[in-house]
């Protein structure tokens, strides 16, 4: 399941960002790549201990945890610590797979990349390409959103980023242990809560909204990993 999530971050708190990484040092972006993506891997990043990086991390989980269309379709058990990258000059990402297990640093906490993010710091016309392209069983998607939207799709999709030719791209990127491991059962869970939404506002007070929320939980329940 791909999922764009539109203003995770306010204008405000974008541009707050944007000026805090103009400011900030950055550093070959192969640091954090594998093995394979240490060879596709052409970009800048900044150093996960950078208190720019902690400071905009914080800023975008607490946007992560208050953004009721990021929780039903994730539904997070645990987000890595956003990391930050920028494309320009030709920089790219060639194809790789995103790890399935990422350690924290400086910490024992260990987490399973069920969901990748990315966040996007920068608008479309203010740079030409850098478009993620993500593939599925449907071909492949291109992405390239406004600053401050998101996207969210299984980490065990095979993804790239195509080269910036003109200006930078600037954006944020993290992963997402879920409650729910299989993709599968996360887009039936989403599905379901997003037909009782619906439900309750065409019709208010239907009992089916009620047999229906039960079914949601009670397929949670037999899901999740805690």
């Amino acid at each position: 399941m791909l999922v764009e999530i539109p203003d995770i971050l306010t204008a405000d708190e974008v541009a707050h960002a944007q000026q805090a990484l103009v400011a900030a040092d950055w550093v070959d972006g192969r640091v954090t790549a594998g093995h394979q993506s240490t060879r596709v891997k052409q970009n800048q990043q900044l150093p996960e201990d950078s208190p720019a990086a902690r400071e905009l991390g914080e800023l975008i989980v607490r946007a992560l945890q208050q953004n009721p269309l990021f929780v039903a379709a994730a539904l997070p058990l645990r987000v890595f610590p956003p990391l930050f990258n920028r494309y320009e000059g030709g920089g790219s990402f060639g194809n790789h797979v995103d790890n399935a297990i990422r350690q924290v640093s400086g910490t024992p906490l260990r987490l399973r990349t069920d969901l990748s993010a990315t966040l996007f710091l920068t608008d479309p016309a203010d740079y030409d390409g850098g478009d993620l392209l993500i593939d599925d069983t449907y071909g492949v998607h291109s992405v390239k959103l406004p600053a401050g939207h998101l996207v969210l799709y299984p980490s065990t999709s095979l993804h790239r980023v195509t080269p910036v030719t003109r200006g930078a791209r600037v954006s944020s990127f993290f992963w997402i242990q879920s409650l729910v491991r299989q993709d599968a059962h996360r887009t039936l869970l989403f599905d379901l809560d997003t037909a009782i939404q619906r439900l309750n506002q065409d019709v208010p007070d239907h009992p089916c909204a009620v047999q229906l929320t039960g079914v949601y939980h009670n397929l949670l329940r037999q899901w999740a990993e805690l």
